[in-house]
């Protein structure tokens, strides 16, 4: 074995003395990430400092997390990982100290799948790990390590995650259409919609939803061929099949699928070699009679740089959006967040939240996961003024909801008059008064189609929809009205 050529430049290739105690503080930051095993020279003598190394528990565990931190949310380890500390390493069982048994249930239920992979990656042992409460030190919750998976779940569900169902995806007027298309895809690949593209912002679930088609189809037919993966790894895939002149695989590994779940294709900008690889992959799957699924932050037509030939199959089945979640809906994700977590959720607190967070279901989330370990830390009941004390630091003070000021200066930019513009008058120019309104609504306020509409007579959701469409339309299309709509943009957001 070598005696020298420690990575990261510790050593270089010339034989240099270090002592064992310096060696081990350094691998403690990197040996259990990358595997390694070598030696050492010290006065002569050969150190195995890998065995050295995973005796200290605390090493390990802090390598453990060093792996599971870029998979998981920042909120989610700040709150349940980052107060947590490797205490003992007994046998093949790592002990770790956390703060009360809340958070060794809640680590056990919901980081269990991260903290196996990571045991698996960095130790290379059969290691299990023991949660072990602080107010209870006598009892600990353990996390054996995983079974190998059998290669057939690979072949038939790559990357599904089974928690990802219909069966907890919450419906709501913002998601209707689209959950509906999803269940009917899951149903009957092949057969309706397809390609379907399912297109909204940021944490609103459209990875959710593609997992769970993706479920419900294989538990229907356990033999279909399945595939899940967003783009970027597509991309990375591809890069690596290139270099390896494995191109004929990757192609025949795409082009035998039953039903292909590909996300975040607004990744495919700038890459010319990837959008024409998906494009072919595309005809000879619909070719086939595959079923293909899509997922976007915005519509085909709508992503830059996007080949004509390609847009127009992304966009050629059908196309629908996940709006920001309603009042109503946002309350019921809160309550089945906090059903699933066995957890009472007042009403008034799930109001209170639900009110202020009105960006994502992923915002949602992360709010929900602070005010419980807060209750959970201090043993304190779940109430407003809690609610206030863990979010205040995540949510903006109240805005005061004044749609007033938003439609009249839309009213007197478009030379109408304030009260027609929420009538039903249909002159072409109260017409587009009313529809970027709308929009500038839905853009400022973050309201849900239904709340918009009902300050305009009680208008259908599809009204709003249409409206907000139309505009935004008009502002890809008309760079003169695209200037108007900034100029009233900025006049509406102004202090």
């Amino acid at each position: 074995m070598r005696q020298c050529g420690i990575v990261d430049g510790l050593v270089d290739n010339r034989p240099r003395q270090y002592s064992s105690s310096v060696v081990v503080k350094y691998l403690r930051r990197t040996i259990f990430r990358k595997g390694l095993q070598m030696g050492v020279a010290d006065s002569g003598v050969q150190v195995r400092v890998e065995r050295e190394a995973l005796l200290d528990a605390e090493g390990l565990w802090a390598a453990i997390l060093d792996y599971v931190r870029p998979r998981v949310s920042r909120e989610g380890f700040e709150t349940w990982l980052a107060p947590t500390k490797g205490v003992a390493l007994s046998g093949n069982v790592l002990e770790v100290d956390v703060p009360n048994s809340f958070f060794a249930d809640w680590l056990s239920q919901h980081y269990s799948a991260e903290v196996q992979a990571a045991m698996t990656s960095v130790s290379r042992q059969e290691l299990s790990v023991s949660f072990r409460p602080r107010d209870a030190a006598d009892t600990g919750i353990l996390i054996r390590r995983a079974p190998a998976r059998r290669p057939v779940a690979r072949q038939n569900g790559y990357r599904l995650q089974s928690h990802l169902s219909f069966a907890n995806f919450v419906v709501g007027e913002s998601n209707r259409l689209a959950v509906a298309a999803a269940r009917s895809v899951a149903e009957r690949p092949g057969a309706g919609y397809n390609p379907l593209f399912i297109y909204g912002g940021v944490g609103l679930g459209k990875t959710h939803l593609v997992q769970a088609i993706g479920n419900l189809a294989v538990a229907a037919k356990p033999g279909l061929k399945v595939y899940y993966t967003a783009a970027d790894d597509l991309f990375v895939e591809l890069i690596q099949a290139i270099e390896k002149n494995t191109r004929l695989e990757f192609k025949n590994k795409y082009r035998c699928l039953d039903l292909l779940l590909l996300d975040d294709v607004h990744y495919l900008v700038g890459k010319e070699r990837l959008q024409e690889e998906v494009f072919y992959i595309f005809n000879s799957l619909h070719d086939a009679g595959s079923q293909i699924v899509f997922t976007s932050d915005r519509p085909p037509q709508d992503i830059p740089a996007l080949e004509d030939r390609l847009a127009s199959r992304l966009g050629s089945g059908l196309v629908v959006d996940i709006q920001a979640p309603e009042l109503e809906t946002r309350i019921a994700i809160l309550k089945q967040k906090a059903a699933m977590d066995h957890a009472a959720l007042p009403d008034d607190v799930a109001y209170f939240i639900a009110a202020r967070v009105r960006t994502s279901v992923r915002a949602l989330e992360g709010s929900w996961i602070r005010l419980l370990a807060l209750a959970s830390l201090d043993g304190r009941p779940i109430t407003v003024p809690l609610a206030e004390e863990a979010l205040k630091d995540l949510l903006r003070e109240e805005e005061p909801v004044d749609h007033g000021r938003i439609i009249k200066i839309c009213a007197e930019h478009f030379g109408v008059a304030h009260r027609a513009i929420t009538s039903g008058g249909r002159t072409k120019q109260l017409a587009l008064a009313r529809q970027v309104a709308m929009y500038l609504l839905r853009a400022s306020m973050s309201l849900s189609l239904k709340e918009i509409g009902n300050l305009f007579g009680n208008k259908d959701h599809t009204t709003v929809m249409h409206a907000i469409k139309r505009v935004g339309e008009l502002r890809v299309n008309d760079p003169q009205f695209a200037a108007r709509l900034e100029k009233l943009c900025r006049m509406t957001t102004r202090g």
